[in-house]
């Protein structure tokens, strides 16, 4: 624990209210109290970071193709940030991505932003030292041809990896190398544990006098009287000087509530949980890649300890929906997703859907590695919907939008920008002058401060993580830590 020397406890009048305790609104929060500002936290639900699936960092955005190399850098610079405040939450394995033969791209296209990634990467390594957190610049990526992984196929599993190669051999042994494109790449796009997450913001929480939690908290209305903000839930009415929303999907419900105009898009996905009873060695995360929505999107592999993973499929019959990405009309700033698909996420998931999906999605993958055709359901999906802000449907790097004085939306789209946002706001509150003048000196000064966050050990964190896991009903491998 920080000693109280290193302690930023200045005091505000300011009251900082947060409605939304996903990723964005628990990182805004707790990187507030850190500074000693009066923030309090507003969730719906039992418990801190439980909303749509988190499963990587996103470092450069290299899941997706069809976004831009601008999105990309940007995406690699938050996920760095995030890493370093947060560096307990990841699972420390890289990520292979193939493009199957039907596939209408060529590996050829990704080639050239890999580089700028790599180079920027480097830079700000340059810039600063602690930004090297993905391994080294020049083992951002790697590729390898079809020989190489014959040669790879060939040898023992290692019991530890030692060097890139490493990870490639399970997969060489069970991938089917005939339906690719070559070369397949390696790339150091990390995995991002939603419970250890989770678990850090409880802990840090709990521990942080400046930040007070109203959980099972639903937000009835929200008014401004005079330069104040007053929310009503259903325990109570409390007051602020600054509000955030940060309310997720249901961000435009707040801001209706306050007849504030936004273009919005929600979508509803899912990913599922299977366990390989075959399942040997330790594994990268593998994407295939695909034409999204269609019955040949991507098919992806997200491993966990004890033979668990999570599984993503881009298509209309697993992780996406029929009707699933929905925009707002003139009347509204709040998308509405059809009842069916509210009802899922509100946890009311029929049995034989969960069964059906999870099968599909295993078969999906199963068309390039045979082998995890064996693979068995081991749960129920991790879900939720994700607000996309304005009308592009590939925006994947955003932040926060301010509508009115004293009012933010963080509007995030990636875990890995929820830092970014925090910065943005916390930045608003020195300009209006609602810190003391102590306190906005220190919040300019002090850079990422997360002295109690960071003060947690693996022990306890996985211990939490392992028991928010299991209060939602979820196998707890996927709280464990990938260690290779």
């Amino acid at each position: 624990m920080q000693s109280n020397d290193a302690q930023l406890t200045s005091s505000t009048s300011c009251r900082v209210g947060i409605i939304g305790a996903g990723i964005a609104g628990s990182t805004i929060a707790i990187r507030f109290a850190e500074l000693g500002i009066n923030t309090t936290l507003i969730e719906q639900g039992p418990s801190l970071v439980n909303g749509p699936p988190i499963c990587h960092l996103h470092a450069g955005g290299n899941l997706y193709r069809e976004i831009s190399d601008k999105q990309c850098l940007t995406l690699l610079k938050q996920s760095i940030d995030t890493l370093k405040v947060y560096q307990q939450s990841a699972n420390i394995r890289p990520t292979v991505i193939a493009l199957p033969k039907r596939d209408k791209g060529s590996v050829d296209d990704y080639l050239p932003r890999l580089q700028k990634l790599q180079q920027y990467y480097q830079a700000l390594i340059t810039q600063d030292p602690s930004n090297q957190v993905l391994g080294k610049p020049n083992d951002y990526y790697k590729i390898y041809q079809q020989e190489d992984l014959e040669q790879l196929a060939k040898q023992h599993l290692p019991l530890k990896i030692n060097t890139l190669d490493d990870w490639l051999i399970p997969v060489a042994k069970n991938l089917d190398l005939t339906q690719l494109q070559w070369p397949v790449i390696l790339v150091q796009e990390y995995g991002l544990s939603s419970f250890r997450l989770a678990a850090i913001a409880t802990l840090a929480a709990a521990q942080l006098p400046s930040c007070t939690l109203k959980l099972n908290s639903q937000v009835l209305s929200v008014s401004q009287i005079e330069d104040k903000w007053s929310v009503q839930t259903n325990h109570e009415i409390v007051k602020f000087d600054y509000l955030i929303n940060a309310a997720g999907y249901q961000t435009g419900e707040i801001d209706d509530m306050l007849g504030f105009k936004r273009n919005r898009m929600v979508e509803f996905k899912a990913a599922y949980v299977a366990k390989w009873p075959d399942c040997i060695g330790l594994w990268p995360e593998v994407i295939i890649l695909g034409e999204r929505g269609t019955p040949n999107g991507m098919a992806q592999l997200t491993p966990y300890p004890d033979g668990y993973f999570q599984l993503h499929g881009m298509t209309q019959d697993i992780t996406l929906f029929k009707d699933g990405l929905v925009k707002n009309n003139q009347d509204s700033a709040q998308p509405l997703l059809p009842t069916k698909l509210l009802n899922k996420a509100r946890h009311l998931w029929q049995q034989v859907d969960i069964h059906q999906r999870t099968q599909l999605s295993i078969h999906h993958l199963a068309q390039f590695m045979p082998s995890f055709d064996s693979a068995k359901p081991a749960g129920k999906p991790l879900y939720g919907a994700q607000q996309i802000p304005g009308q592009d449907p590939t925006l994947r790097a955003a932040d926060v939008s301010f509508e009115t004085a004293n009012y933010a939306r963080a509007e995030i789209v990636k875990a890995s920008s929820a830092l970014c946002a925090s910065d943005a706001i916390l930045q608003d509150l020195i300009d209006k002058k609602l810190l003391c003048a102590e306190l906005s000196e220190k919040a300019a000064n002090a850079g990422h401060y997360f002295a109690i966050t960071q003060s947690f050990t693996d022990q306890q964190i996985e211990q939490t993580a392992k028991t928010l896991a299991s209060q939602r009903e979820y196998p707890i491998a996927l709280a464990k830590n990938i260690q290779g």
